[in-house]
């Protein structure tokens, strides 16, 4: 599909488009758990906390409706305008999926996904991740490490979220590899650091720019 006709269609459907953020509860002891281990549990609910507030700014203007679901229970004074739930299912792949579902039950066509742990997320990503899906049938953001941050459908395909190493460096690929043998168009967009560990976080430039990140991190490594 030319880029024309996909900015054409992108236009008729942006009624259509659903933005889905999954957010955990920040609750002490609850986030970042691996970026505690390093900095503590203080230390991981503040770096958290900050790149909660870095989604929900970036996420505020696009044109797509918004579903935000949290993690262990709605917070209505969070993430104004847009639809809430509370995640559903056993693990994370299967809370992805009913996420999805219920976005195309409700008559979405093309709807994307994101956490909340992304220091580099933008309006402009996602919106590229729109654009990408408009000729796609699946679009991914690829993590720095191996995994993603982004997906996006145009029509719902559950073995996406089937038996997926997730939080492992060959996720994406195992999941490129099955979409391939199933004849699916793949988009993807921007690859970026999302922050999990220690080392994600000080080699970002969400730390080396941000002096209260970098002094909450800081007083910690003191100790």
């Amino acid at each position: 599909m030319s880029d024309k006709k996909s900015q054409e269609k992108r236009a008729k459907r942006k009624d259509k488009d659903l933005l889905i953020i999954f957010v955990k509860n920040i609750i002490l002891g609850k986030v970042k758990t691996r970026l505690a281990k390093r900095i503590g549990a203080i230390g991981a609910f503040k770096i958290y906390s900050e790149l909660a507030g870095i989604t929900e700014k970036a996420t505020s203007n696009i044109k797509a409706d918004r579903h935000i679901y949290f993690s262990d229970a709605i917070i209505s004074s969070k993430w104004k305008g847009g639809k809430k739930f509370v995640q559903e299912g056993e693990d994370l792949g299967i809370k992805m999926q009913n996420a999805f579902q219920n976005g195309f039950e409700e008559g979405y066509e093309n709807i994307l996904l994101i956490g909340s742990d992304l220091p580099d997320i933008s309006k402009e990503i996602i919106d590229s991740g729109f654009e990408s899906l408009a000729k796609n049938d699946v679009v991914f953001g690829p993590a720095e490490d191996g995994g993603y941050y982004l997906i996006g459908m145009s029509k719902m395909n559950p073995s996406i979220f089937k038996d997926k190493p997730w939080s492992q460096s060959e996720l994406l690929t195992i999941t490129l590899a099955q979409l391939k043998e199933q004849q699916q168009s793949v988009g993807l967009i921007k690859t970026l650091n999302d922050i999990d560990t220690f080392e994600d976080l000080i080699d970002s430039h969400f730390y080396k720019n941000n002096p209260k990140v970098k002094e909450i991190i800081e007083k910690k490594i003191q100790l």
